[in-house]
């Protein structure tokens, strides 16, 4: 993963180069991931900035805090880390302004990402400076996955199957949605471990399954996000998971969503979750090499038209190291596909107290697509 990194961070130098961009400072913890290999623990919620300095001929520079700079330095194959403390002299923004030099003229930075801390200090500090933005040269490079890429993702598919299997097992008349999390999290963390070493890099990654449990039952199932609580399943209660947020491996992130219903199923709610089912099949089987983002969408769209529903979601978002990464598959993205692209492909629909939802990860190939998740895609009846 390491080399894979330094490997990213050259051919970035190369483009950057070539654009003439002189220096850039990536603020996001997914992009100092991608290009450096390391995530710290302190992050902007704690006022506590990392950050990775790039320029086209020099070695790269990591920033970091003191605390967490020896952890930092075996995570990364970047040999030049930079540390900054709380109180004294040595806070980030003295490291940050030595490290750019005298000499700038423009900053590109990831204009939307960049923490508001950061942003204030270029503009305080650095009111000469142009800032550009970096993120569509990085997020170029994103858009195509490497076959080491697509193993962890596919690692991380089998992590989600098994913690789908623990949220169908966990579901019964009585049980509490809470009861079902914990089932999620457990199934999933002990699959995630199976993975990994104590050893070198992998020893810094977590096999915990984090996150509060996107899971709505009965007629909160429209309600789309809302999280796991102590409400009891009854009989007939439909029931949504999304991992979205949770099904995620070596800091590359998947979605994955199911519906289920407790014993039974009414004739509207398998209506609409037939829909939704169908069509996020036929966006699934729209993907291939040379279609346009914007068409995947479409074919789901005229399933829904058919069937006498509306809806106001995008079809699917491209999934890797951020939740949300370029292109998306929507009306008006005219992305042409390519192989080794991954997208999260979704079908949804939701109505008063009623939703229909289904979502899997799937990789673009030379033919069309394979699954990265995989659970039954039909009635699930609990």
């Amino acid at each position: 993963m390491l080399e894979e990194a330094k490997l990213r961070s050259s051919v970035l130098q190369t483009k950057m180069k070539e654009a003439g961009i002189e220096v850039a400072v990536f603020t996001d913890e997914s992009s100092i991931a991608y290009l450096a290999g390391f995530w710290g623990y302190l992050g902007i919620e704690f006022g506590r900035p990392t950050m990775l300095v790039i320029r086209p001929d020099e070695m790269p520079v990591v920033i970091t805090p003191l605390m967490e700079s020896e952890m930092v330095a075996e995570m990364t194959w970047v040999e030049d880390v930079r540390v900054w403390e709380d109180m004294g002299d040595n806070s980030w923004a003295r490291v940050l302004t030595d490290t750019l030099g005298d000499n700038c003229t423009k900053v590109w930075v990831e204009k939307n990402t960049i923490p508001a801390i950061v942003r204030n200090f270029f503009d305080d500090q650095f009111k000469t400076i142009d800032l550009m933005d970096i993120s569509p040269v990085l997020g170029q490079m994103r858009m195509i996955k490497s076959p080491l890429e697509i193993d962890v993702m596919k690692q991380a598919g089998e992590i989600a199957g098994a913690m789908m299997k623990a949220a169908h097992d966990s579901l019964r008349d009585g049980a509490a949605e809470y009861e079902s999390a914990l089932s999620v999290i457990n199934a999933g963390t002990r699959k995630a471990a199976g993975f990994l070493t104590d050893k070198g890099w992998e020893k810094f990654v977590s096999p915990m399954i984090h996150n509060l449990q996107i899971l709505q039952s009965g007629a909160d199932t429209s309600m789309v996000h809302r999280r796991a609580s102590v409400k009891e399943y009854a009989i007939g209660d439909p029931v949504y998971f999304c991992f979205c947020n949770m099904a995620q491996f070596k800091q590359y992130k998947l979605g994955f969503d199911r519906m289920f219903h407790i014993k039974e199923i009414s004739d509207e709610a398998a209506h609409v979750q037939q829909a939704a089912i169908d069509a996020q099949q036929a966006a699934i089987h729209a993907i291939k090499s040379g279609v346009l983002a914007e068409d995947i969408a479409a074919a789901a769209n005229e399933i829904y038209k058919e069937r006498g529903y509306e809806t106001g979601y995008r079809t699917g978002r491209s999934i890797g190291v951020a939740y949300l990464e370029a292109p998306e598959l929507k009306a008006g993205d005219k992305t042409v596909l390519q192989p080794g692209m991954t997208f999260a492909v979704d079908g949804g629909i939701s109505i008063e107290s009623l939703g229909g939802r289904i979502g899997d990860s799937v990789v673009v190939t030379e033919t069309g697509f394979d699954y990265i998740t995989s659970y039954p895609r039909e009635l699930l009846i609990a």
